[in-house]
């Protein structure tokens, strides 16, 4: 079983602070939700985890040694903002983009990551003319050409319809249940936090942490 583990993490810049404190030990085969209000540092925790930014104090463990030694077993995928969707590649080409740092590139490694997201009608159809929803799983299967065993995914419900987030979260189960470790960063407290195995609640420094069912429970005691 893989560990991911987060000790004592604290991040300023300047006077400004960003996350104070935070703790956390994250195992394969699970899907965790990271939600919290803008601003919570979510997406900073996320590129601490994966490795591309250092934090002011405490470090990051996987599997009990240090981050920098294999951070390549983790993969983040960014907010769809980050992505200019209008750019004129097709679904396939987008998701080779996932292997450009890789020694050896595999046909059948990209054919099998967009397969594993429903898309394989869509490989040759350019990116500006998906919907969402469809350009949320091209973006999936770019990460998934990766290889790790770890997927942060920054946001990647956001402005999504009702119907495509249900079926973003069906593939983000899949994986979990396949083994991987996933973690889900998102704006949303409702019901849809029923679908992880862990939540957890951030603003800076972690509220709660633990089941849907704990982290509702923990959150009602501390506002009551």
């Amino acid at each position: 079983m893989t560990n991911l583990v987060a000790k004592n993490l604290s991040l300023s810049y300047g006077t400004e602070s960003v996350l104070k404190n935070v703790s956390l030990k994250l195992t394969s085969g699970t899907l965790t939700a990271l939600v919290g209000p803008n601003g919570a540092g979510k997406s900073t925790l996320l590129r601490i985890l994966q490795g591309q930014i250092m934090p002011n104090h405490g470090e990051v463990f996987l599997d009990e040694k240090p981050l920098k030694q294999n951070r390549f077993q983790i993969a983040l995928m960014p907010q769809r903002s980050a992505i200019n969707w209008d750019f004129p590649i097709t679904v396939e080409e987008l998701v080779k983009l996932g292997q450009i740092n890789a020694s050896k590139k595999s046909c059948c490694e990209i054919e099998a990551s967009i397969q594993r997201v429903g898309l394989t009608a869509l490989a040759h159809k350019r990116l500006d003319n998906l919907s969402g929803g469809q350009q949320q799983r091209a973006l999936l299967a770019k990460t998934l050409t990766q290889n790790a065993s770890i997927f942060l995914l920054d946001e990647p419900c956001a402005a999504l319809d009702p119907p495509s987030r249900d079926q973003f979260l069906r593939i983000v189960r899949q994986l979990a249940d396949a083994g991987l470790m996933v973690v889900v960063s998102s704006h949303d407290w409702g019901q849809a936090l029923n679908a992880y195995d862990k939540v957890i609640t951030l603003d800076q420094t972690i509220l709660a942490f633990g089941s849907p069912n704990e982290v509702r429970s923990k959150l009602q005691s501390i506002s009551s």
